[in-house]
């Protein structure tokens, strides 16, 4: 799913890192209210997964690929979009400018398809699903969050003429609606761990003070 360098034009690559710029201004926000001590290396942990769990990616036609997000798992983890953003633009930036990964004019495009549209996608699936029942919901966030961010990359690309606009939705969404099944499951499985283990992570879980991380 990382677009790399030349598979947009700069007036496009510009106009995705004015978004970012602005959306990353309100995620460190949200981190100066909301991170602790205690969820600091929770976030450190999780990037450190999501940024091995990208790199197993399937070539898609057209030259770029798809792979597992984790942008939902972050945002439920800490009850907020903003984290998500956050993680991932970390874990965006090392792998654009240290390994590759992703072309640097694209960076802005990048963060912007697997942190924010991923980020709150996923959030908002879970957030509306929650009530009915919590795990359903989870996995369906995952889910969710990887499909979408795929459509908009295969618009961004079809906007910039490097995909065919119907055959790249096409293949973009075909290949992530697949791959969303393992990322809604791992989604699952991640969340399942930290509810046993330290379950005092969860923002749904209440604090001793009665507060909650993330509203």
């Amino acid at each position: 799913m990382h677009i790399p360098d030349g598979f947009l034009p700069l007036w496009q690559t510009g106009i995705y890192y004015i978004i970012t710029i602005i959306a990353l201004y309100f995620a460190l926000n949200w981190a100066k209210e909301n991170l602790d001590e205690k969820r600091v290396p929770l976030m450190a942990v999780l990037a450190a997964f999501i940024f091995a769990m990208q790199a197993m990616n399937i070539p898609i036609p057209w030259g770029t690929s798809g792979h597992m997000l984790g942008a939902a798992l972050v945002a439920i983890v800490f009850g907020s979009p903003w984290a998500a953003v956050l993680v991932l633009a970390v874990v965006l930036t090392v792998q654009g400018f240290f390994f590759g990964d992703g072309g640097i004019t694209a960076l802005g495009a990048n963060i912007l398809d697997m942190g924010v549209i991923a980020g709150f996608t996923g959030f908002g699936v879970f957030k509306a699903l929650q009530k009915l029942n919590l795990w359903v919901a989870i996995f369906l966030a995952g889910w969710a969050s990887i499909f979408v961010a795929s459509l908009a990359v295969a618009i961004e690309l079809a906007l910039a003429g490097t995909f065919p606009y119907d055959l790249g939705l096409i293949f973009m969404g075909l290949y992530h609606a697949v791959i969303g099944i393992a990322e809604g499951a791992i989604t699952v499985v991640a969340i399942l761990a930290i509810q046993k283990v330290r379950p005092d992570l969860l923002h749904w879980n209440k604090t001793k003070s009665g507060s909650e991380v993330g509203k």
